[in-house]
């Protein structure tokens, strides 16, 4: 069957946070144009979105260490943290706009208000913690923050890690309130419910395998239903690559010039999950730690009350794991089909930098229960193993590209757009803040594709992110109202009390 006839505006790969929040943005800039989404699995936000598969929710650089550095003279770089922060506002502008528009309901069944913590032990991390805070608090984004090294007030924060601790070692703690849990796979299902209202149309069970440029200028992709084996062809003016790892293979197969010379890099995560009710009540924030020298960006040690279904969960990791698929029900191959011609120097030049990366994920691979509970125990000294079971999260796909400060193959820890000089298509890569950020992101992808359309849908992304175009760390005023207005529109001014 051909659909070659068929004339569509806009073909979104893969049924995750990034295609709906694409999708939903478009559908409000420009009703009119018809959408199409194809999914391989058999609903939407199955992979990376999934709340069991995502390692972090609500990332809004309040409590994690690593987008704050330390500079040589041992002042704190805070600018990735006030990057993040500004993205994640412009996530929760969109989100209240989208309830206050009646387009989304219930956000409670997404968003829930949480403390977020950062909580370090030892002289120099104790040091290290109050250097940060001193350059946060001074920030209009951070202003509410506040810093404890006193055991008595840090019991208040997070009773269940200060009980039966005992250490001899300095302990200090941040603490801010106005962090969120955040459930992508709700948010997901939510966004796809609402643009399938608008008639854009859902394809599952329906994999791309091909796509290439026509005479004409558009996009034909070549689809097959998994389910038949049926192939038909799709074509499109517009196609954005939002499948999480599987993009990288179809951002190789579309040969626009630049995707070539980039690389991925496969790292799965594992978490344990708390089945004891009365273990999960004890807790009410999101704890984040330092990661172990060594260790990836992405392996910061966490625990996590988190809200799935509506019912209050409790998580601790994440622990790095290696498989050489780019999606958890992807292939073995994914990896060693990764490696081109144009990229193979890259992907050589990577594995030879990343030796302790690769050590560092062989050891977490051999960890027994017992040992990850240890690495638990660090936070919560009385923690029982008949009380927790291993989770297995989602894959995510670091990018390898030359960069010009890191020079030939440079592991990434970010998300990056790749996208055609005409803007005809698009695909996301990497990984963390990701889902947190998603607004922002295909806000960029939309200037970046539609360069045509900006002036005329400027006024409405105004509308829909009255923050647009503005920095929020230089206008204080701004950030009170932007809160206030996001709070009340997410039901997030009430916050739950720390501990029953």
């Amino acid at each position: 069957m051909s659909n070659r006839d068929q004339n569509t505006d806009v073909i979104l790969i893969g049924a995750g946070i990034m295609s709906a929040t694409l999708g939903a943005l478009l559908k409000e800039l420009v009703p009119q144009w018809n959408i199409k989404v194809f999914e391989k699995l058999g609903s939407t936000g199955e992979e990376s979105s999934n709340e069991w598969n995502n390692a972090g929710t609500g990332h809004a650089a309040l409590c994690e260490l690593n987008y704050t550095s330390e500079r040589p003279d041992g002042s704190v770089d805070i600018s990735k943290a006030i990057k993040v922060n500004e993205q994640f506002h412009v996530s929760k502008q969109f989100w209240s706009y989208l309830v206050n528009n009646q387009l989304i309901r219930n956000p409670q069944d997404f968003i829930m208000p949480l403390p977020h913590i950062s909580l370090v032990q030892g002289e120099s991390n104790v040091a290290f913690l109050k250097r940060r805070f001193d350059a946060m608090s001074k920030n209009p984004l951070f202003a509410e923050m506040e810093f404890s090294d006193d055991p008595k007030k840090l019991k208040e924060w997070i009773p269940l890690i200060m009980q039966d601790r005992i250490s001899t070692e300095p302990i200090a703690a941040t603490k801010i309130d106005a962090g969120t849990d955040v459930n992508f796979g709700a948010l997901t299902r939510m966004l796809f419910d609402h643009l399938t209202s608008k008639g854009v149309e859902m394809h599952y069970h329906h994999s791309v395998d091909n796509l290439n440029r026509t005479s004409d200028g558009l996009w034909e992709l070549k689809i097959r239903n998994v389910q038949n084996g049926q192939v038909e062809r799709h074509t499109a003016k517009f196609v954005f690559i939002g499948g999480g790892g599987g993009s990288l293979h179809l951002l190789q197969k579309s040969g626009i010039p630049e995707g070539k010379g980039i690389g991925g890099f496969p790292v799965s995560g594992l978490f344990m999950s708390c089945t004891n009710p009365e273990v999960i009540a004890q807790h009410h924030a999101k704890v984040y730690g330092k990661a172990p020298v060594g260790a990836p960006p992405m392996s910061v040690p966490h625990l996590d009350t988190r809200y799935i279904d509506n019912k209050k969960s409790l998580l601790f990791g994440p622990f790095a794991g290696f498989s050489p698929k780019f999606l958890k029900t992807g292939s073995m191959f994914d990896l060693i089909t990764s490696v081109k011609p144009d990229n193979v120097l890259t992907m050589l030049a990577a594995g030879v930098k990343e030796m302790s990366l690769t050590k560092y994920l062989i050891q977490q691979v051999m960890l027994s229960k017992e040992k990850r509970m240890e690495a638990l125990r660090e936070f919560i000294p009385n923690a029982k193993i008949e009380d927790w079971d291993l989770v297995i999260a989602g894959q995510r796909v670091q990018v390898i590209k030359d960069t010009v400060e890191g020079g030939k193959g440079t592991l990434q820890f970010g998300t990056e757009v790749v996208s055609a000089s005409d803007g005809s298509i698009a695909a996301l890569l990497g990984a963390s803040p990701g889902a947190s950020t998603a607004v922002h992101v295909m806000i960029e992808v939309i200037k970046k594709c539609f360069p045509q359309h900006m002036k005329e849908w400027e006024p409405k992304i105004k509308e829909m992110i009255p923050s647009y175009g503005v920095s929020l760390m230089e206008n204080p005023a701004l950030i009170k109202e932007i809160e206030a207005s996001t709070g009340q529109a997410l039901g997030l001014n009430e916050n739950e009390p720390v501990c029953c």
